[in-house]
């Protein structure tokens, strides 16, 4: 059974959700038998690359909001981290566009590395501070997902792989998905947000239970997500 998800890498609880789903998956009885499929959503496609900003004076201006508010929302994603070991270190983190981030992930798809991609991704962004759009810190971060140079360097430049980025926001258009993390399972039921691992074990029973396709069903929660707008909550 095929499990999608759709995320970006700037997102603080597409990571959350990442770990959650993991905690779930681990205590399926047929977690073998999923397929975990990553797929491309830029949060803001136009964002552009300034690392030598501060990541909350940036976010404060972007929003409107003031410096306090701006750490309090961080705060809430901070905890949230916590309770999945994910120790966030926003105040380090770089403000860069996640387009060659995504072509990465593209062809780690082909290798069969996305997952691990994906982490290493997570951690280049809120753990490590790294750029996520300079070209050496990816190629750095893609060795450590077990991607050779000279794949990361031929993704980095490939049009096939902005093709299949291009596809992926189709298809996120196409079934409504407007805030990450998404997931959907056996192509009938998706789960918007960072959800419980419980939550996730849920629905992994149903749909393994379900084969037939039929029009998707999307579960909400009250756990966060980031949406295009900006919003993460």
């Amino acid at each position: 059974m095929k499990v999608h998800i759709f995320s970006d890498v700037r997102c603080p609880f597409c990571y959350v959700g990442k770990k959650k789903f993991e905690k779930a998956l681990s205590i399926f009885p047929y977690k073998d038998q999923i397929e975990i499929e990553w797929h491309s959503f830029q949060l803001d496609p136009t964002l552009r690359t300034q690392p030598e900003r501060d990541p909350y004076e940036f976010f404060s201006e972007l929003k409107g909001l003031t410096l306090e508010q701006t750490r309090t929302m961080h705060g809430h994603a901070e905890e949230a981290g916590k309770e999945v070991g994910i120790d966030f270190n926003f105040q380090n983190q770089k403000v860069a566009n996640s387009f060659k981030a995504h072509l990465l992930l593209q062809k780690a798809k082909l290798l069969g590395k996305a997952d691990s991609l994906k982490e290493e991704l997570f951690k280049a962004q809120f753990i490590l501070g790294e750029n996520i759009d300079d070209k050496h810190q990816l190629l750095s971060i893609s060795q450590r997902a077990g991607l050779s140079i000279e794949e990361a360097q031929e993704a980095l430049g490939s049009e096939e792989m902005a093709y299949h980025i291009k596809q992926d926001e189709q298809l996120s258009r196409s079934i409504g998905v407007r805030a990450v993390p998404f997931f959907v399972f056996n192509e009938k039921y998706g789960v918007s947000g960072a959800q419980s691992p419980e939550l996730f074990l849920e629905v992994l029973e149903k749909a393994w239970k379900e084969y037939t396709p039929s029009s998707l069903e999307t579960i909400e929660g009250p756990e966060g997500a980031c949406s295009t707008d900006g919003e993460c909550n």
